[in-house]
């Protein structure tokens, strides 16, 4: 009679129906690159234990910072478009007139206008497919650092938040510089501000 033990049960985690799922990692468990378990600490990337030693071990390589910068401005460029259209015909910009001078200027419905649909341009195609079309038009996708799965809606709602609402209503050339720059000096992961935030990366879908 077999002494072998059973399989382990699968944890189902991320679900089958999610086409972005990394591979089984190797049956390696240790400690993280930061030498603490993860690079959050803790026995796993954010804490917990049972991870493998590289939250990345399965998924694909990171997306290259270049490419990240040229799909979020085709992102930029296709929302506000719809951003200027929209207020443009509500009315909603301001402007001023002095003497031979005109200046156009933002109102605060403008700014609340464009930090709702980056918002939501971002959220629901991120929850959906983990991609924006710029991304999907030069091969990325945004992931979870801890499992590879699409992001849930919840998670891309705090990635969308961290990087527009600032952009929209304060600071949107200084803070998209910081925010979306941090990934060029990020080790290991590559990861923004709002990655971070997050607990996300964003991974290549080039083969």
């Amino acid at each position: 009679m077999s002494t072998e033990p059973p399989p382990p049960p699968g944890s189902g985690e991320p679900p089958d129906d999610d086409p972005f799922r990394k591979q089984p990692p190797p049956p390696s468990y240790g400690e993280g690159p930061h030498g603490d378990g993860g690079p959050y600490g803790g026995g796993g990337p954010y804490g917990g234990g049972g991870y493998p030693a590289d939250p990345l071990a399965g998924m694909p390589p990171l997306a290259d910072s270049g490419k990240r910068t040229l799909a979020r401005i085709i992102d930029m460029i296709l929302v506000g478009i719809v951003v200027v259209l929209l207020t443009w015909v509500f009315g909603v910009s301001e402007y001023q007139m002095d003497g031979d001078r005109i200046s156009a200027g933002r109102s605060f419905v403008q700014s609340l206008v464009a930090a709702v649909l980056f918002v939501a341009y971002d959220t629901l195609l991120i929850a959906r497919s983990g991609q924006t079309l710029g991304m999907k038009w030069l091969g990325m996708r945004v992931a979870n650092l801890a499992d590879g799965a699409t992001p849930s809606a919840q998670t891309s709602l705090l990635r969308a938040l961290v990087l527009w609402v600032p952009f929209a209503f304060c600071c949107a050339c200084i803070w998209t510089v910081i925010c979306g720059g941090w990934s060029y000096f990020d080790k290991p992961y590559k990861q923004g501000l709002h990655d971070k935030a997050a607990k996300t990366v964003v991974v290549s879908t080039s083969s």
